[in-house]
């Protein structure tokens, strides 16, 4: 079969089509009937400590499996709760991650799930949106590996299944890549690729699944760490089912053998390069943007937004509890939620925030702004995180 049958290709979701800013829209309704009184997703948490995670499906949240943590399809958006132990309290942060060819209807829902999943919790859950090309350090820290895979729940998306006359098919391409952006050493990622030689890249590691044989393919230049987790990732896929496993180095004169496999043919030779799937798409001029503190409030009777202070540093003394504040750190922002907020400024804070990050792409021109970090925090559960970029000179 042709190198690339097995993926099905989604349309790449537009973030600046975002109807998650659209309350009262269709979706809005949608949601509020759907979520009835209560979520029965919800029953049940805030008590212990652990990792839940659920995908949107239909306007619902499911339970996601816990054999498939840390595996995200990029046509799907996902809601995942970390609980952890803060003092003699319970802390939270909820992620509502979104991938890359999710439906607007579908991150349009995960943001508004995660804002009820906040309210569950009592408000006091530190909110983040995560985009599939751009994840956060807390985020890739939840989970042994992250596994990037095609399709979705919308596209009714399977893998090609193996046929017993076509033995030798591809059935899926894994990129083993190290976090461009992450601090942390072992990050490394695992993204479903497209089946063909272009694919391929030096600095990288590449597992290729066929129906009878897993063959991993070690780019030159490659990690020991993205080694070691291309290893754990054969040994999960060969857990169920026994098949041969062969590993070669691209310095070695077999593994032109994948390449092949891969639809090149004899003239193709390196050095092998492709972008990496995510991270490092962000420019650098989001990091030059003047630092802005800006106020959320209803107290006129209208939801205005303004701007409270501009390029310095900036304390809790510019805070105001009965409003949501929201701060340009000039490479992220975030939203401060104060105890004595209204209720239509803390349902406001996620339309309200994504509609200033499209705004500085228009003003900028600058057409990876939309990948800026967003957070929420509320008073009296600001993260260090939180403090650093308020307090920065």
């Amino acid at each position: 079969m042709p190198p690339n049958k097995g993926l099905v290709h989604q349309k790449e979701y537009d973030w600046r089509d975002s109807n998650v800013e659209l309350v009262g829209s269709d979706l809005d309704h949608k949601v509020k009937y759907n979520s009835a009184a209560t979520e029965p997703a919800w029953q049940g948490l805030g008590s212990d400590p652990g990792l839940r995670v659920w995908r949107i499906e239909n306007f619902e949240v499911v339970p996601w499996p816990k054999d498939k943590y840390g595996h995200f399809h990029e046509g799907d958006s996902y809601i995942v709760l970390h609980s952890f132990k803060l003092g003699d309290k319970l802390g939270h942060d909820i992620f509502f991650w979104l991938g890359k060819k999710t439906t607007q209807d579908e991150a349009g829902t995960a943001a508004y799930k995660t804002v009820e999943l906040d309210q569950f919790l009592h408000g006091v859950a530190t909110q983040h949106r995560e985009l599939q090309s751009e994840p956060s350090d807390d985020f890739v820290s939840l989970f042994p590996r992250i596994r990037i895979l095609a399709g979705g729940v919308e596209s009714g998306f399977t893998h090609v299944d193996t046929d017993a006359e076509e033995p030798d098919e591809i059935v899926m391409l894994l990129r083993v890549f190290k976090h461009p952006t992450s601090r942390a050493a072992d990050a490394v990622i695992v993204h479903e690729v497209e089946p063909t030689w272009q694919s391929l890249d030096e600095n990288d590691v590449f597992i290729l699944q066929r129906s009878d044989k897993i063959w991993v393919w070690q780019g030159k230049r490659c990690s020991p760490m993205e080694k070691a987790k291309a290893a754990q990732v054969v040994h999960d896929l060969t857990l169920a089912k026994q098949v041969d496993v062969e590993v070669l180095s691209e310095n070695e004169p077999r593994s032109r053998t994948i390449v092949s496999m891969l639809g090149a043919d004899q003239d193709v030779s390196g050095p092998f390069q492709a972008p990496r799937p995510m991270g490092a798409s962000r420019s650098s001029g989001a990091a030059q943007r003047p630092r802005k503190l800006f106020r959320l409030s209803d107290e006129s009777g209208k939801l205005r937004f303004d701007i409270v202070r501009e390029g310095s540093s900036f304390g809790k003394s510019d805070l105001d509890s009965n409003d949501v504040f929201i701060l340009d750190a000039g490479s992220s922002v975030w939203v401060w939620q104060g105890g004595q907020a209204s209720k239509v400024e803390k349902a406001a804070w996620v339309r309200v925030a994504e509609s200033y990050i499209r705004s500085l792409e228009e003003a900028s021109h600058d057409s990876s702004a939309y990948l800026t970090p967003l957070c929420k925090v509320v008073e009296g559960y600001e993260s260090p995180a939180f403090m650093r970029a308020l307090e920065a000179a």
